[in-house]
């Protein structure tokens, strides 16, 4: 069985964790390199099972995702020239990938990557409470700063200069 040293380092992994159709999702390529099989293995292994992996779990892409994901993954060279859109497989997915694969190493790995999806989960919801604080303290700054300048207008309208008015001149 493989040890943590000897698995890709968590940011690697957080990396190639990809949004797409709003889920993350690890591509067939990287998660086959992660179980340390071949791509064409791993999809081998799904298709045989494919009952195991309705579409919360795996997805392929079309081919316009298959662009955009190949002008953002330039360590992916293959797949440019893939004559198939690759599988994009979520947290679920990359679980039961490891199921049917049935290796020491895919199982270790596929806790590995579930933890790495979860903490990733984690920061999102730390972000999110993090940026609703943020709302919260721009409103409370909005408000100070309307108090502010409404006080800056009353100052400005007791310390200006008054003109002189005109004298009527009493008697002739």
């Amino acid at each position: 069985m493989p040890k943590q040293s000897d698995l890709l380092p968590r940011e690697v992994i957080e990396r190639r964790i990809l949004l797409i159709r709003g889920q993350k999702v690890l591509l067939d390529a990287y998660l086959a390199q992660l179980y340390g099989v071949e791509t064409r293995a791993l999809n081998q292994a799904v298709h045989r099972n494919l009952e195991r992996f309705p579409d919360d779990f795996m997805f392929q892409l079309s081919e316009e995702e298959k662009r955009q994901v190949i002008t953002i993954c330039d360590n992916l060279p293959r797949l440019k020239y893939a004559p198939n859109p690759p599988f994009a497989f979520t947290e679920y997915g990359a679980v039961m990938a490891a199921s049917v694969l049935n290796s020491a190493r895919a199982i270790q790995v596929s806790v590995y990557v579930v933890r790495v999806f979860i903490r990733l989960r984690q920061l999102l919801a730390e972000n999110s409470t993090l940026a609703e604080k943020m709302r919260i303290l721009e409103q409370k700054l909005e408000k100070q700063d309307t108090a502010i300048q409404s006080l800056a207008l009353a100052l400005r309208g007791l310390t200006a200069p008054t003109l002189p008015t005109k004298r009527r001149r009493i008697g002739i």
